[in-house]
C-alpha cells in the first residue's frame, strides 16, 4: 500500500497521484469504467486525483464528477486537485480567439466554481496555477488565492511549471504559503535536478510533483536516451519483477526531496499494477546508473 506525504499541516497527498488528464481520451468514458479506475487507485491507497479545468477539452472533471455524484461517500476517501489559468479556444468557450493565460481574480474564481460544480464537491484540496502568466498582476492573483483559502473553497494552493522567480513573486504578495510546484520530471527530462528548481523548492519548503514521469511514453520509444536505457531497464525489471514504468516512477520516489509522481494511464490493468512500484528499492549507485545512462554520460 502506498503511503501518504505531508504537504502542509492540513493536507497529505498519496505518494503517487493519479492524473486524470486522459480520462476523456479513453474509448470507454462511462461512469462505470471511471469508477473502476477510481476503485483500483483507492485499493492501493492512491487517494489523490489530479485534474485541471482544461483537461479533455473541459470534460475530464465532468466525467470524474459523475462517479462522485453516484456515490458521494467516495469524496471523503480522496484528495481532489485542480489547476487553472490556461484558456483555450473551445466549443465550451466559442468567443475565445487565441490560447492564452488568465490569472485574473475573475477567471480564477470562475474556474474554481466550475471545478467544484463539475466534481460535485464543496472544496478542492489543492488548487494550482497551471502555467506562469507573463501578464499576471501578482498582487491581485495572490489576493484571489488567499481569499479562496479563507472562504474554504480551497484547502491549499500551489503552482505548476513555475520557476523560482515566478513562484517567489506570487508568494511575496500572499499571506498563505504556496506548497507545491508541479513540474515535468522524469528519467528523460531531469533538468530540474540540475538547474536549481528542485533545490529552490526544498529551500522554500515546497513539494515537487512530477508530471509526465514516463516522459509522455518516450521512455518506451526509440530516442537515443530510451535506447541507451533499454538494457539496464531490462536487467532491473528482471531483478525487481516489475515493469519499466514502475522503475521510472520508483526512480523519482527514491529521491530524498519527496517527489510526488503523477501517473495518468487509462489502462485499468496498469492502474491495478501500480503497487508493483513498491517492490523496487534503488540504492544510490543504481539510481545514478539510471541517471547517467539516460543522460548519456557519467556525472562530472
Amino acid at each position: 500500500m502506498f503511503k501518504h506525504t505531508p504537504i502542509s499541516k492540513d493536507l497529505n497527498l498519496s505518494e503517487v497521484v493519479y492524473g486524470a488528464w486522459r480520462l476523456a481520451d479513453d474509448s470507454d468514458t462511462s461512469t462505470a469504467t471511471i469508477r473502476k479506475k477510481i476503485d483500483a487507485c483507492l485499493e492501493q491507497n492512491i487517494t489523490s486525483f489530479d485534474h485541471a479545468d482544461i483537461y479533455g477539452d473541459y470534460q475530464c472533471e465532468v466525467l470524474f464528477g459523475k462517479a462522485l455524484a453516484e456515490q458521494p461517500s467516495l469524496r471523503d476517501q480522496m484528495q481532489l486537485i485542480s489547476k487553472c489559468d490556461i484558456a483555450i479556444p473551445s466549443q465550451q468557450y466559442p468567443t475565445r480567439r487565441v490560447k492564452h493565460y488568465d490569472t485574473s481574480p475573475a477567471y480564477i474564481n470562475m474556474s474554481v466554481d466550475n471545478s467544484l460544480r463539475n466534481l460535485h464537491s464543496e472544496q478542492l484540496d489543492l488548487l494550482m496555477i497551471h502555467r506562469p502568466d507573463p501578464f499576471m498582476d501578482a498582487a491581485q492573483t495572490a489576493k484571489a488565492l488567499d481569499a479562496l483559502i479563507d472562504s474554504g473553497k480551497v484547502k491549499a494552493v500551489g503552482v505548476s511549471n513555475f520557476s523560482a522567480s515566478d513562484w517567489r513573486l506570487l508568494q511575496k504578495h500572499m499571506s498563505h504559503n504556496l506548497i507545491v510546484n508541479q513540474i515535468e520530471l522524469s528519467l528523460l527530462e531531469s533538468n530540474s535536478l540540475r538547474d536549481g528548481t528542485l533545490a529552490d523548492l526544498q529551500t522554500d519548503d515546497m513539494k515537487a510533483m512530477a508530471w509526465s514521469p514516463l516522459a509522455g511514453g518516450a521512455l518506451f520509444g526509440d530516442s537515443p536516451a530510451a535506447i541507451r536505457l533499454q538494457p539496464l531497464l531490462t536487467d532491473l525489471c528482471k531483478r525487481f519483477n516489475c515493469g519499466v514504468d514502475h522503475l521510472a516512477i520508483a526512480w523519482l520516489l527514491a529521491h530524498p526531496a519527496g517527489i510526488i509522481p503523477v501517473v495518468g494511464t487509462n489502462n485499468l490493468d496498469r492502474i491495478k499494477a501500480l503497487s508493483s512500484i513498491l517492490n523496487v528499492e534503488l540504492d544510490r549507485e543504481t539510481w545514478f546508473d539510471l541517471y547517467s545512462t539516460a543522460n548519456g554520460c557519467e556525472v562530472p
